[in-house]
């Protein structure tokens, strides 16, 4: 134990130097900046007042109402992790992950967090990846030797985070169904095209771009043994060991293959009877991904309450780490919308999107989607609403479709891992939303309906 505290102590007090200066501190620079400034010419003062202390109250909100879901997810991650599902998914996707993260040890648990977030993502589990995705950023925090500077691995995964690698966007179909579209799926082709090459792009950009952000020249500390979030575990070999894999416990896994019997004749028969559609079986993937976790774990004799309100406390621990971040950037977001730069923005892009026959209305949420999650999705909404067969709802769904909230992510994951020095991580990710968009509207324009 002594010896973790001395690892701990050295690398709290590395100073790191000589990295060139986050991007993101210009861009926070210019929000604020701009939001000031055209509230001067024509905004109303007061209003930008009440803005920034309405967001700084969201922010918090945010943080809390955040910490729910990931003490939920993080409790259910710890089961699996103690039954040895996070080894086994390691050495499945070991070829692919080991290409893209070379610096990260096959079997280490960021190799698993980082695909179970990937795969929650993939199938538009936005509730369930962002715990997963920080679970997977905090894992990857343990490898780092240089304290509050990104890594390589981590920029790659906030890139790809970012790209929004989206196989089932069921939340835009949704809102095209219910605004009474003719065909609400119509975007389901075009999205995965479009998500597709703007996470080649973020592959490519972060790969390209370390080059030019080197890790500082300072000396390395050594990487921390991955134990667990919570520091109150045992000292355990500085080399990275895979975790074993317990025993199936035959009678357990008898008693999960049966309740997993009545579940699937359970759904089957709601659907035969007329109970839900083909597209409610969507409904059933957090459910069924909850049953799989912790019955996984029961198989494998672990005690699943006990683990999981372990894993949970960590949630919590997190939501506190968050607060400051999010501060931040909701508030810097927030007087952008209000002040009047936003729109003004949007004025200037108009006659060169128009070009390209991107429907002006859609500019505003497009120019949104990196700032604000909810923002863009309203925008998107209001849309679809007013014409829900129109070109314009169509590309405003794949563009919500196929993009992410980069800033929100970057303030989210970065934060949890104390990580302040971004590197080029906020670069890759920007290439990502622009390819995201532009990739959105050629598919559109080729799938038009």
């Amino acid at each position: 134990m002594q010896k973790r505290q001395k690892l701990e102590k050295s690398r709290k007090s590395t100073q790191v130097t000589g990295s060139r200066p986050a991007l993101m501190n210009s861009i926070w620079f210019f929000l604020i900046m701009s939001s000031i400034l055209t509230a001067a010419w024509i905004g109303d003062p007061q209003k930008l007042t009440d803005v920034s202390f309405k967001a700084a109250q969201n922010a918090v909100n945010l943080a809390i109402g955040l910490t729910g879901a990931m003490a939920l997810w993080l409790g259910l991650m710890k089961i699996a992790e103690s039954g040895g599902l996070m080894t086994i998914l390691a050495r499945i996707i070991r070829p692919v992950m080991t290409r893209l993260f070379p610096d990260v040890p096959p079997e280490h648990p960021a190799m698993s967090a980082m695909v179970l977030n990937m795969a929650a993502n993939a199938l538009g589990l936005g509730n369930a990846a962002t715990p997963l995705g920080i679970k997977a950023m905090m894992a990857l925090n343990r490898l780092n030797p240089f304290p509050g500077t990104a890594t390589d691995a981590m920029c790659l995964f906030l890139a790809i985070n970012t790209s929004n690698v989206t196989i089932l966007p069921l939340g835009t179909i949704a809102v095209r169904a219910a605004a009474g579209a003719s065909q609400p799926a119509a975007i389901l082709l075009p999205s995965i095209l479009a998500t597709s090459c703007s996470t080649m792009v973020a592959i490519a950009a972060a790969k390209s771009l370390k080059k030019l952000y080197p890790l500082p020249h300072n000396e390395p500390v050594s990487p921390l043994p991955f134990s667990d979030i919570d520091d109150r575990q045992e000292e355990q070999d500085e080399t990275v060991k895979p975790a074993p894999i317990p025993a199936t416990h035959p009678a357990k896994q008898i008693v999960f293959a049966g309740l997993g019997i009545c579940l699937i004749g359970a759904i089957t028969w709601q659907i035969y009877t007329g109970r839900i559609d083909i597209s409610g079986i969507t409904g059933w993937i957090v459910p069924v991904l909850i049953f799989g976790l912790v019955g996984f774990g029961y198989m494998k004799g672990v005690p699943v309450y006990e683990q999981g309100v372990e894993g949970a406390k960590d949630g919590f621990k997190v939501a506190i780490r968050l607060i400051p971040f999010l501060v931040m950037i909701l508030v810097a977001v927030g007087l952008f919308r209000e002040s009047g730069a936003f729109r003004i923005l949007a004025h200037v892009l108009e006659p060169v999107t128009s070009l390209f026959g991107i429907p002006a209305e859609v500019i505003p949420m497009a120019l949104l989607r990196p700032l604000s999650g909810s923002g863009a999705f309203g925008l998107m909404s209001e849309i679809t609403a007013n014409a829900p067969d129109s070109y314009a709802a169509f590309l405003a769904g794949t563009i919500q479709g196929s993009t992410e909230t980069t800033f929100y992510v970057l303030a989210v994951y970065f934060g949890a891992a104390g990580i302040r020095k971004t590197r080029y991580a906020v670069t890759a990710a920007l290439a990502a939303d622009l390819a995201g968009f532009i990739a959105s509207v050629f598919f559109c324009s080729m799938f038009r309906p």
